[in-house]
C-alpha cells in the first residue's frame, strides 16, 4: 500500500493530551483574595518650589566652566526655570536634570547679573553667577545652549528683564529705608525740641518765684527795721 506524501503531521500522543493543561482550568476563578505582603502609603514629595510661581520654563543643555582645566564640563540636560516666590518677589534660577532630577544650577537673579550671547554661536549665552547647586556657594560661569534661536533670545530677554526689575525694586527699598530713618530722625528732633521747651519753662517759673520770695525777703527786713 502507497503512503500518501501528503497526509498531516501525526496526533499528539493520548499521553500528552491527558496530562496537558486545560484552558478551562486556567481561567476558573477560585475566588480567593490575596491580600498585599506590604502596604504602601502615600508620601507627599516636596520640590522647594511650593511657594514659587514659575515664569520661564524652557529645555536647554548646562555647562559649567572648569577653571583649572581651562574648558568647559556639561552640567546637564533638562529644563532650565525661572522661579518668583509668591511672598517677597524674588527670582531664582533652577534646572534639574531630566533623567535623575539632580539640580545643577540652582542662584538668585540679582540687579548685577547679565546674560550675554556665546561667541560664534547664537542659540548659546553665557553668565556669572554665585550658585548653591553643590550645596556650597561658589563664582560659577555657566553657558546654557538651546535648540532654537528663538529660544536663547527668549531667555536672555528674561532674565535680563527680571534683574532690573529686582534693581527697582532694591531701589525703592533703599529709598523706603532713608525715608523711615529721616522721619524718625525729625520724631527725635522735635522730642529733643520739647524737652528743651520744657526745660527752659521750668527755668522761667524757678526764676520768677526766686524773684519773688526777694521781694518778700526786702519787705520783711524793711518791716523789721520799723
Amino acid at each position: 500500500m502507497a503512503i500518501d506524501d501528503k497526509a498531516g503531521p501525526e496526533p499528539h500522543c493520548r499521553e500528552d493530551d491527558d496530562n496537558a493543561p486545560s484552558a478551562a482550568v486556567d481561567d476558573e476563578d477560585t475566588g480567593a483574595q490575596v491580600a498585599p505582603i506590604v502596604k504602601l502609603e502615600e508620601v507627599a514629595v516636596t520640590t522647594g518650589e511650593e511657594d514659587e510661581d514659575p515664569i520661564l520654563d524652557l529645555k536647554a543643555k548646562l555647562y559649567r566652566f572648569d577653571k583649572e582645566g581651562n574648558q568647559w564640563k556639561e552640567r546637564g540636560v533638562g529644563n532650565v526655570k525661572l522661579l518668583k516666590h509668591k511672598v517677597n518677589g524674588k527670582v531664582r534660577l533652577v534646572m534639574r536634570q531630566s533623567k535623575t532630577l539632580k539640580i545643577c544650577a540652582n542662584h538668585f537673579v540679582i540687579p548685577t547679573m547679565t546674560v550675554q550671547e556665546h561667541s560664534g554661536n547664537d542659540k548659546s549665552c553665557v553668565w556669572h553667577a554665585a550658585d548653591f547647586a553643590d550645596g556650597n556657594l561658589k563664582e560659577e560661569m555657566f553657558c546654557i545652549r538651546f535648540a532654537s534661536v528663538e529660544n536663547c533670545k527668549t531667555f536672555m530677554e528674561t532674565v535680563q528683564g527680571v534683574a532690573e526689575s529686582q534693581g527697582k525694586k532694591e531701589e525703592s527699598k533703599d529709598a523706603t529705608v532713608t525715608a523711615d530713618l529721616l522721619d524718625k530722625l525729625s520724631v527725635g528732633e522735635n522730642k529733643s525740641d520739647g524737652k528743651e521747651d520744657t526745660v527752659v519753662a521750668s527755668n522761667t517759673k524757678e526764676a520768677v518765684k526766686d524773684e519773688a520770695k526777694t521781694e518778700e525777703d526786702k519787705k520783711d527786713e524793711a518791716a523789721s527795721k520799723a
